[in-house]
C-alpha cells in the first residue's frame, strides 16, 4: 500500500471532487487539521461517501441521550473486540479528547473490563460487546439490564444502532487494511 492511499485498494478518489464534497473535506482540515483517512477512502465514489457519512453523523452527531463520550465507547469497545486498527486508534483518540483521561482511552482499546467504569457504562458496553460476539443471543434480559441503569427505550436503540455501524465498518476497515491518519496515535496524551 502507497503512503498515500487509504487503503491496501487501488480507488483513487474522484478528481476533482464536486464541490459540496470539497467543502467537507475543507471543513475537517480546518477543525482536524486533516481529512480522516476513512473519508478519502469512500472518496472514491461519492454516492457511497455521502451514504457513510449521512450514517455516521447520524448516530454519533446527532441528538441521543447518549452522550459522544458514550457513543465513542461503544465505538472503542466494539473496535477492540473487532480488532479493528483503523477505528481503534480514531476512537481511540476521541476518548481521550473527550473524556480528558488518556488511561480510560488506552483501557477500552485494550480490555474496556479493566477500565474503572461506572454501572450504567459498564452495562452499556456489555451490551454492545454481546451484540458484537453474538447478537442473535440478545433477550429481554439484556434489556433490562440496560434499563435498570437508566437507559430509555431510544437510548437502547442508540447503543445498538452504534454497535451495529462499528461492527459493519470495522470489517471493511480490516478487509481494505485502511490506515489510520498518522496524527490519531498523538492526540490528546
Amino acid at each position: 500500500m502507497s503512503k498515500d492511499q487509504p487503503t491496501a485498494l487501488d480507488l483513487p478518489m474522484v478528481d476533482p471532487l464536486p464541490e459540496q464534497t470539497q467543502k467537507y473535506f475543507d471543513i475537517c482540515m480546518d477543525k482536524l487539521g486533516m481529512i480522516p483517512n476513512v473519508l478519502q477512502a469512500y472518496a472514491f465514489d461519492v454516492e457511497k461517501l455521502n451514504a457513510f457519512t449521512a450514517l455516521y453523523n447520524d448516530l454519533m452527531l446527532a441528538d441521543s441521550g447518549l452522550s459522544k463520550l458514550e457513543r465513542e465507547m461503544i465505538a472503542v469497545a466494539v473496535s477492540s473486540e473487532n480488532k479493528c486498527y483503523y477505528c481503534l486508534t480514531a476512537h481511540g483518540a476521541a476518548v481521550r479528547e473527550l473524556s480528558g483521561d488518556p488511561m480510560l482511552g488506552e483501557m477500552l482499546v485494550m480490555n474496556y473490563r479493566a477500565a474503572p467504569l461506572d454501572a450504567r457504562h459498564r452495562a452499556m458496553l456489555d451490551f454492545a460487546v454481546k451484540m458484537t460476539r453474538a447478537s442473535a443471543e440478545i433477550e429481554e434480559a439484556d434489556r433490562n439490564a440496560l434499563r435498570g441503569v437508566g437507559f430509555s427505550e431510544r437510548d437502547i436503540w442508540d447503543i445498538a444502532g452504534v454497535a451495529g455501524f462499528f461492527n459493519m465498518t470495522n470489517r471493511i476497515a480490516s478487509a481494505t487494511d485502511m490506515r489510520p491518519n498518522d496524527e490519531y496515535h498523538a492526540q490528546h496524551r
